[in-house]
């Protein structure tokens, strides 16, 4: 699955993902909690990569963190920069960060690399990497099972990562993972979480 063919596709139904998923009220109470104590610890920059229509961005501004909210998709950095023009949104892509070596505390990906390709992951975390300072933190959000495979997801292919095997491509991206969750909430997929620090070249 292509960034563009992903890109397009959430274009295609933006509306209707705003709609549902939009507000951090369609989140869950364990992710606000996990995500904010994340946050509280990360002493500069941190980029929401993934932001979609820039809920979870909005989120981590109103804790008082210093941080900028990047999609692939325009509908979604329109709607997000009109709703809360506060805050800091550009496009852009995981693989392509814009932003100089070493220059960002922390990087929360939440659900944003679902639909990436297993064999294309490599690219993006070492671009994680890139832009991460050494001791800088990488957050996952994502869905969990017991083997890497592909499931049809409302809006494009997704993938279920085994936390092992995400644990393994973020030690060859020169991350080392120090906390993992896991739960299913009623009527949803696994879910998984994975939080790794960019360790010293």
């Amino acid at each position: 699955m292509t960034v563009d063919r992903v890109r397009d596709a959430y274009a295609y139904r933006a509306s209707e993902y705003i709609d549902l998923l939009g507000s951090i009220d369609a989140t869950a109470t364990e992710d606000q909690e996990l995500v904010g104590a994340w946050s509280q610890k990360r002493d500069g920059l941190i980029l929401d990569v993934g932001c979609g229509p820039g809920q979870w961005t909005n989120f981590l501004h109103a804790t008082g963190a210093e941080v900028v909210g990047i999609d692939p998709v325009h509908e979604f950095v329109v709607d997000a920069q009109a709703r809360y023009p506060q805050v800091d949104y550009r496009l852009g892509q995981a693989e392509n960060l814009d932003v100089p070596d070493a220059s960002v505390a922390g990087i929360l990906a939440w659900y944003s690399l679902i639909h990436t390709n297993p064999s294309d992951l490599g690219a993006v975390l070492d671009e994680f990497a890139r832009v991460l300072r050494p001791g800088g933190s990488l957050l996952l959000g994502f869905f969990e099972g017991p083997e890497l495979m592909p499931f049809d997801h409302a809006v494009t292919t997704a993938y279920f990562w085994p936390i092992p095997e995400l644990t393994h491509r973020l030690d060859q991206a020169r991350f080392t993972v120090t906390e993992t969750q896991t739960r299913t909430d009623e009527g949803s997929r696994p879910h998984g979480a994975i939080i790794a620090r960019r360790e010293h070249v």
